[in-house]
């Protein structure tokens, strides 16, 4: 199943309300178990996004219908139009915790009233630059400060953690590699 944009789907509209996040997540996780059941290669996805670069060094990024800009601040000779791509990443980091913390903490029964998750990342850029080949280009290590409130016990919170660890797509993304094939046109 590719995810693309569909202009005629309605947008369900944002809420803070515990109750509906919680009827939205159970109609989510229901719909979901049905779709696989029926077939198996409905869990396969592949999302698609599109960029051209802009500015310095910029780029507009087009996911589905979002369209949003990454840039570089001026020390790394982008317009600082934008969040970085590195900035993006942990961004993306945050925001698939927070959908996997809300996802399980509905399917294991576990009341959490709010969750807040900073983070941060350990970037050289050496590599960047072409100053020294032997790191990474990448980040070296990144440190999540996950923040949940609620009045369960520590260990449920702990429980939560677990699953959200082995269940969130970005961490994966972070802690495996990937195999990546780049095609040059």
């Amino acid at each position: 199943m590719t995810l693309i944009d569909d202009s005629t789907a309605a947008s369900a509209p944002a809420s803070d309300d515990a109750a509906d996040r919680a009827a939205r997540l159970t109609a989510a996780g229901s719909a979901w178990h049905e779709r696989i059941a029926a077939a198996p290669a409905n869990a396969e996805l592949t999302y698609r996004v599109s960029g051209r670069g802009t500015g310095a060094v910029a780029t507009r990024i087009i996911a589905g219908k979002h369209r949003f800009t990454v840039d570089e601040p001026a020390a790394l000779a982008g317009d600082d139009a934008a969040a970085s791509p590195v900035e993006y990443a942990l961004g993306a980091l945050i925001s698939c915790q927070v959908v996997v913390y809300r996802l399980y903490a509905q399917a294991l029964g576990i009341v959490l009233d709010d969750v807040e998750i900073n983070a941060e990342g350990d970037l050289d850029v050496r590599k960047l630059f072409g100053i020294d080949e032997s790191g990474r280009a990448g980040f070296s290590a990144v440190r999540l400060d996950v923040r949940l409130s609620g009045p369960e016990p520590k260990e449920r919170y702990a429980e939560l953690q677990a699953a959200v660890d082995a269940h969130c797509p970005v961490l994966d993304l972070f802690q495996n590699p990937v195999p990546v094939q780049v095609t040059l046109g």
